[in-house]
């Protein structure tokens, strides 16, 4: 059943996606702040899908956390599911993107438009340089910026890949940093198809305040979302045993 739940899931997901992105096409010419609102529908349609469809639920801890104006959110990255699922708490926000999304016919148009930040990370240093540089101009104007310390997505119980990047843009700008503590990867795997009953555990955690030497701030970045993740994954595999599996493949990667 969790495979038939899953396949039938998929398909009203990619059907409601392709749906938005033609009727929403009208935005284009209007105010960015309106595709927020239609990502905002997105999230919160495919949230609704996986709990109809996959008996997969949601549970966001510390929204009180969320900071007012310009500042970075920095969540774990284990999955698609927080590319859609979070934004659903922000009003207007820009993610640090690979620009071959925006090549994507249709979807890729709408990010220039909600000015979104694409990079050609072939570029390197260079591209570091370039989102230091738009991160200034997003946080002046009280946005948040999402930036995946990883880069990547990592599965659940893997070794952690912190990368400078969201240290340097920290150090440059001045910004706050949001930690964020996720298991999707439980629950929706990379690099599959498979979506499993059970509730992802979100969790925002307390900011983490200008001036820290970068290396410093990186050091505590990770062990703040590393040591949330475990706890959180640890509490799903006590109501769903069959996951520790999960944690053992993730271990190994």
């Amino acid at each position: 059943m969790v495979y038939l739940r899953s396949a039938l899931f998929n398909l009203a997901f990619y059907i409601v996606l392709v749906f938005l992105i033609i009727a929403g096409t009208p935005l284009l010419l209007m105010d960015y702040r309106y595709i927020f609102k239609l990502a905002h529908v997105w999230g919160r349609t495919s949230l609704w899908l996986l709990d109809k469809i996959c008996g997969l639920k949601v549970e966001f801890r510390g929204v009180e956390k969320i900071p007012k104006g310009g500042f970075l959110i920095a969540p774990k990255h284990q999955s698609i599911w927080e590319t859609f699922a979070l934004l659903t708490h922000f009003d207007d926000f820009t993610f640090v993107l690979k620009r071959e999304l925006t090549y994507i016919p249709f979807f890729g148009w709408y990010l220039p438009k909600a000015r979104q930040i694409a990079i050609d990370r072939a570029k390197g240093g260079k591209a570091l340089e370039q989102v230091t540089e738009r991160a200034r101009e997003v946080l002046a104007a009280g946005r948040a910026i999402f930036i995946f310390p990883e880069g990547t997505r990592r599965p659940p119980g893997a070794p952690p890949k912190y990368k400078f990047g969201v240290a340097q843009v920290y150090g440059e700008t001045g910004a706050r940093c949001l930690p964020v503590a996720l298991n999707s990867g439980l629950f929706w795997p990379r690099r599959s198809f498979v979506r499993r009953p059970g509730k992802v555990l979100v969790e925002f955690l307390d900011p983490i305040e200008p001036g820290l030497d970068k290396q410093v701030f990186l050091a505590e970045l990770q062990a703040r979302i590393e040591a949330a993740c475990n706890r959180l994954n640890q509490e799903a595999v006590q109501a769903r045993p069959e996951l520790r599996t999960v944690l053992v493949e993730g271990s190994r990667a």
